[in-house]
């Protein structure tokens, strides 16, 4: 393999294994974060509608509080896998790192025979994909998106991939999120 080919499969997979990274880090931050934080809202929210029991959507905001309040038992699923996702998202976080410092030894060596480091690729490779969890939490991967691309030091593999914003940095399903919204509240304006 050749340099310039080899410094393009070392910034493929360093994408991958540092997205990867960040949705563990994602999901593990929603387990750990989310609940209390909505509880700390229901709560606040619920004393509020004491304070002012004539408030007109009382019943419409009690109703979405309940929602909500459901959508809090869906993270108790992962839960207990909590600690799995911190310690991969490390391990994964190492490996990222690891890939970082092949890539400049890639890019900074004037060999011709780039064996031995297309063998470490692999074996970093092989590692990625036997740590990675795959069943993530729900919007984890909107989170370690923002994570990956905007807390990152990312510049190097840019420097093969080229990121885009509508392309790569935002999630195509947070676009068509926020259209649907846009959609939903027009209706609502107009209707």
């Amino acid at each position: 393999m050749d340099k310039s080919s080899l410094l393009k499969s070392i910034a493929n997979t360093s994408y991958n294994v540092g997205f990867g990274a960040k949705k563990h880090f994602a999901s593990f931050d929603i387990i750990e974060k989310v609940p209390s934080l909505i509880g700390f809202l229901i709560m606040a929210i619920g004393i509020l509608q004491i304070a002012y029991p004539n408030f007109p959507y009382n019943k419409e905001v009690s109703i979405f509080l309940i929602v909500i309040g459901i959508a809090t038992l869906y993270l108790m699923y992962y839960s207990s896998r909590e600690n799995e996702y911190d310690k991969n998202g490390k391990k994964l976080t190492i490996i990222y790192n690891e890939l970082r410092d092949l890539y400049y030894s890639v890019k900074n060596s004037d060999s011709n025979n780039f064996s031995e480091e297309y063998n470490n690729l692999k074996s970093l490779e092989k590692s990625f994909h036997e740590m990675s969890l795959s069943n993530q939490v729900f919007f984890s991967d909107w989170f370690a998106h923002y994570k990956f691309f905007y807390q990152m030091q990312i510049d190097w593999i840019n420097e093969q991939k080229k990121f885009s914003l509508f392309k790569d940095k935002i999630p195509k399903s947070f676009l068509f999120f926020c259209v649907l919204i846009i959609i939903i509240a027009i209706c609502i304006i107009f209707l």
